[in-house]
């Protein structure tokens, strides 16, 4: 029935328009900002983020609730084209007009780590309302009460504002979503979790008649190369901010360093000695659910078989390694407060271990002051292997913006596309073409004299002030 009602809401909820979505996106942050006290403390108590860290995961949520509604205001993202009827170098050419439409029914799948920024009112469903598209949530089982909470808050405000009932639904348990997953009537599935389970969802699909477009956001191990003379110029403070990132929410983001590049020789030693003291200095710690701390208990065992264990503080361990000598162990992700530490002799030493390393959503590198040339080099390298490079910084945290890609290739995710940003609702739309129609049975935005979004008319960009 939950699927039922999202396929019967998705012509009312495209119809409604491109301003009535943005105002009803509007209302969903300004609910959830409303229940903000009983959502906090309900996510809490089933995750132990702690409040600090809720409080500013809802203010990013529903931020980006409200960037979505601009991103629809703005009209942009429909990639309006218009080719008016005319002589051309090879012939006649006919009337076409083009944009973006929804594409249906999403189904959107809760992550663990984030029970509101990736759940239920995260950023794969206000993409996917924003597109036009009507969303089914699988709630992850990690939090259930936050997701039924959430959907409930949501779900109030969308009938306040009249949108089509079955604009948003949720249903919980796996074999319930294999179910949604396999339902003729989605169009689309977001995804954000480990490879093994997104292999298992891209199953169900090849098995469909008409296989759907599956956006996964996978694991990633995320390097980060220390140049020599970044070491040689702050290895105190990098090797505590390098801690601090990769300890941040008990290792538990997907971002998380999972290994570090060191030069060998006495600055990289220091780089290595405050990591080692950092790490020491970590205090005991939750993780978000049993079955991901046994997972990274066994994965950092498994890692320590093949590396050495420099130092273990709370749940946290580093672990080293020479960069020529990279076990397979320490080239795949694990999830949690781990990192290996890969030293490295020189730059062919370097650059071999690093075009060993599957792709990331990101891949870092800490310069010297002024340091170019060898940047330059690691930047060609690591091009390939990334959807986010990062200099000078570190790759935890991920801005929400008109700029920001999320995403990378495999195992990172298995798309071109951002699950994070303006550009995630590309993901949900689909390009007609429109040729030699009536005006009248065009949309709105492709009719001649229509003004106010961007649109390319007989090669020219018009409407970008």
């Amino acid at each position: 029935m939950t699927v039922e009602a999202a396929a019967a809401a998705a012509g009312p909820f495209a119809a409604l328009g491109r301003d009535r979505r943005a105002d009803l996106l509007d209302a969903l942050a300004a609910a959830l900002e409303a229940a903000r006290d009983r959502v906090v403390a309900t996510a809490d108590r089933e995750t132990a983020l702690g409040p600090t860290r809720l409080n500013g995961e809802l203010t990013r949520t529903c931020y980006q609730l409200r960037l979505f509604g601009d991103v629809v205001r703005d009209g942009g993202y429909l990639e309006a084209a218009i080719d008016h009827a005319g002589d051309t170098p090879m012939g006649p050419r006919p009337d076409l007009r083009r944009m973006l439409v929804p594409l249906g029914p999403v189904a959107v799948f809760g992550a663990s780590n984030f029970p509101l920024a990736f759940s239920v009112p995260g950023g794969d469903t206000a993409s996917a309302l924003a597109a036009g598209c009507p969303v089914v949530v699988k709630a992850h089982p990690a939090h259930p009460d936050t997701s039924r909470l959430c959907f409930d808050v949501l779900a109030a405000a969308l009938r306040d504002a009249d949108a089509p009932d079955g604009t948003l639904g949720i249903v919980h348990g796996l074999a319930e979503g294999a179910e949604l997953v396999a339902h003729p009537a989605i169009r689309a599935v977001g995804f954000t979790g480990s490879a093994g389970g997104a292999r298992a969802l891209l199953d169900i699909i090849d098995r469909r008649p008409d296989p759907v477009p599956f956006f996964g956001e996978l694991g990633s191990l995320n390097p980060v190369v220390v140049t020599p003379a970044a070491a040689a110029d702050r290895a105190d403070r990098l090797g505590t901010e390098l801690v601090g990132s990769i300890t941040l929410g008990v290792g538990q983001f997907c971002t998380k360093p999972g290994l570090v590049f060191v030069p060998a020789g006495p600055a990289g030693d220091a780089v290595v000695a405050a990591m080692a003291a950092a790490v020491s200095a970590v205090g005991p710690a939750t993780m978000l659910t049993e079955a991901i701390a046994e997972s990274f208990a066994a994965g950092a065992d498994r890692l320590a078989a093949v590396t050495e264990v420099v130092a273990r503080g709370g749940l946290a361990v580093l672990l080293t390694v020479a960069a020529a000598d990279l076990p397979p162990e320490a080239t795949g992700e694990c999830f949690g407060p781990v990192a290996v530490v890969a030293r490295y002799t020189g730059g062919a030493d370097l650059f071999a271990a690093l075009d060993a390393l599957p792709s990331s959503l990101t891949a870092s590198v800490l310069r010297g002051p002024d340091e170019t040339d060898l940047p330059a080099e690691l930047t060609r390298r690591l091009l390939p292997r990334a959807g986010r490079l990062v200099y000078d910084g570190y790759p935890t945290g991920v801005a929400v913006s008109w700029a920001q890609h999320h995403g990378g290739p495999w195992p990172a995710t298995n798309s071109q596309h951002t699950s994070v940003g303006t550009s995630a609702i590309r993901r949900f739309l689909r390009p007609v073409a429109f040729q030699n129609a009536p005006e009248a049975l065009l949309p709105a935005e492709l009719r001649d004299g229509y003004t106010g979004i961007p649109r390319r008319v007989d090669g020219l960009l018009q409407g970008v002030q």
